[in-house]
């Protein structure tokens, strides 16, 4: 019952939150709703002219992506790129203005002609712009285009009448020689050629706008749209989108000219904005965590309760002289473990990205970081994991100096370097792979520099300031006395020897996260948009319930077994969370996604590692916080002899 009361008054506590945002009509600068309205009436608070621009090409069939002019596409060189903060060039995102101009009128265009692109296949840069532009078509590569903050949607029709909208639309299809339609080829009979590439070279884009409470101050954007069409023109002067489609055939040779095109009309909608990006619940996650989350507190509750009145009822008893069950290992409960070192330094990189993670996630739940301010979320965490080297110090420091530590000079240096270090350094090699393929997610030299020079000159600072007070701090007072012999630990059952326990104490974890995991892996592979953090700042808070009370069990199971090596057990029980995440991520590579290319398959997994790693700390120092608070005070209630 405890649980289910902390897990309502976090809601509470979000829907007030939401409600004071949209009360006070708050909006971050460069975020609030843009108006618009016909041009003879644009002023300083509309525009006329609504922005088009475009992003990145990627594809749910390799990791790489490519910038908009990779593919030879028309582009606009009078204006200028937009500016891109760190978060968006982590996330290889590349923003450029578009040819496509789309202005606020109450008609409907006529197809606009944009340019003409033409190679001779005679000739090898031509030849070779060709193929890349066919492999992108191969590959099923997606345009991404923004409008006023929001992804152009394509919608196309599926099964039992229904629509299904993507936050992008492909270059191409193509059909094979056996005559099978690969991918979009199969919304369109017409392409029906053997061995042949068919080119999206027309869009007919939708704006729908809602008009504000005062009509005068013009209309705001709900939603943009469009359907990719394929059309060979045969007058550029006047295109009228007729004709057969647009072919490329695998082996032709010669001359080809392909027009690019497109039309605008806009339609009034009656919902706004806010509902039609509020719309996503999963409520069936939240029946799990809830369910299990309260089954471990139920469990644990009823065990401790009754034990503790039992050894505190056989104390009062004057003949009771026989100690058994934890109370035993009192003397050796808080001896310093093995490797006390590596677990101090866990202990201060896992306290770091807790921070770190619980920030971040905070913010995104109130909207400060919301999707529309593109690459907030990245920039926020990074900024956050340099401004925490502090208490990462402080922590290894202090927890190293209770285990009875005197190299204090290696603690700090591992501190600052062994757990960044391993990600830096998986994260350059990827970075390398990235320049060999000429990708657009590839750092530039000057960013990576950057990096370097927040972790070195920030962050490591920090850190050492921290261990300074770590260890100028006297060591943390354990409420019982250690022996100076170690008592010989009996055999143990199977599931209190380490291994099974450790295996069976991530699965409770796991199980609360699963559900939003697929959406956090679609969101990252299957670059799909990712807006609810509200309910994953709920799920954040389970999980950190579930991690500590599924630790908690175990250890109290492990120390009436007289088994007192809880200090890596406890962080291992919860850490081991993060194998059943690599698991569950080898499982969605193989099962949902397409990715071909050897390329690809490292960049995946050796993305996959670094989160691995990071949630392997962050939940491990969880484990061990918990345990740690639970045997200092239950050695502190219970008297012991």
């Amino acid at each position: 019952m405890v649980v289910f009361h902390r897990v309502r008054v976090v809601i509470l506590l979000l829907f007030v939150c939401g409600s004071l945002r949209d009360a006070l009509s708050f909006y971050l600068p460069g975020l609030a709703p843009v108006s618009f309205c016909e041009k003879e009436e644009s002023d300083k608070n509309s525009d006329s002219t609504i922005e088009l621009f475009v992003n990145r090409l990627d594809s749910v069939e390799s990791v790489l992506p490519y910038e908009y002019t990779a593919f030879d596409f028309c582009a606009d060189q009078s204006e200028k790129r937009p500016s891109e903060n760190l978060g968006q060039v982590l996330f290889g995102e590349r923003i450029e203005p578009s040819p496509y101009k789309v202005y606020y009128t109450m008609f409907l265009y006529e197809e606009e002609y944009v340019c003409l692109k033409s190679y001779n296949t005679e000739k090898t840069e031509d030849k070779a712009k060709l193929e890349f532009l066919k492999k992108g078509m191969l590959l099923n590569y997606q345009h991404h285009w923004i409008v006023d903050n929001m992804p152009v949607t394509w919608c196309y029709d599926v099964e039992d009448n229904q629509k299904f909208c993507n936050p992008g639309f492909p270059i191409g299809c193509y059909v094979t020689d056996t005559g099978r339609a690969k991918d979009a080829c199969v919304v369109n009979a017409d392409f029906n050629d053997k061995d042949t590439f068919y080119i999206f070279n027309h869009v007919d884009i939708t704006i729908f706008y809602h008009m504000v409470e005062n009509e005068a101050a013009g209309a705001r954007l709900v939603a943009a749209k469009l359907e990719p069409k394929s059309y060979k023109h045969t007058n550029l002067e006047k295109p009228d989108c007729t004709g057969p489609p647009m072919s490329l055939g695998n082996k032709f040779n010669g001359d080809i000219k392909i027009p690019y095109t497109y039309s605008v009309k806009k339609k009034r909608s009656l919902v706004s904005r806010y509902v039609l990006f509020s719309a996503a619940s999963i409520m069936n996650s939240l029946v799990i965590v809830l369910f299990l989350s309260g089954m471990v507190a139920m469990i644990m509750l009823r065990t401790l309760h009754k034990d503790i009145a039992r050894y505190n009822q056989m104390d009062s008893v004057e003949d009771a002289q026989e100690e058994f069950g934890w109370k035993l290992v009192h003397g050796d409960v808080f001896r310093p473990p093995r490797k006390g070192m590596l677990l101090s330094v866990f202990l201060g990189s896992g306290t770091q990205i807790f921070i770190m993670t619980f920030v971040t996630l905070f913010f995104a739940c109130l909207g400060f970081l919301s999707p529309a301010n593109r690459g907030a979320l990245m920039t926020c965490a990074v900024v956050l994991w340099v401004l925490l080297g502090t208490p990462a110090g402080y922590v290894a420091a202090r927890y190293y100096k209770s285990f009875g530590g005197e190299k204090w000079k290696t603690n700090v240096l591992l501190t600052a370097f062994l757990c960044p270090g391993v990600v830096f350094a998986d994260f350059f090699v990827m970075n390398l792979i990235l320049w060999g393929e000429g990708s657009s997610a590839a750092m530039p030299f000057g960013t990576l520099v950057a990096i370097l020079a927040l972790w070195f000159c920030i962050s490591v600072p920090l850190t050492f300031i921290g261990a300074y007070f770590g260890f100028k701090k006297s060591g943390i007072e354990h409420p019982v006395r250690t022996n100076q012999i170690p008592r010989q630990i009996p055999e143990q059952s199977f599931y209190t020897k380490p291994l099974p326990g450790i295996v069976m104490g991530g699965i409770l974890p796991f199980g609360c996260i699963f559900i939003q995991l697929f959406f956090i892996l679609n969101s990252i592979w299957s670059h799909q948009m990712y807006y609810m953090f509200g309910f994953l700042f709920l799920v954040f808070i389970i999980l950190l319930i579930t991690c500590s009370e599924a630790t908690i069990l175990l250890c109290y199971f492990h120390l009436c077994a007289e088994d007192y090596h809880w200090q890596w057990r406890s962080f291992l029980t919860s850490g081991f969370t993060a194998v059943y995440f690599l698991v569950y991520a080898i499982h969605y590579f193989f099962s949902k996604l397409q990715i071909s290319g050897l390329a690809s398959t490292i960049l995946y997994f050796g993305y996959t590692m670094i989160m691995a790693l990071i949630f392997f700390l962050f939940t491990g120092t969880i484990g061990f916080f918990a345990c740690f608070w639970f045997v200092t005070k239950i050695y502190s209630v219970v008297k012991v002899d």
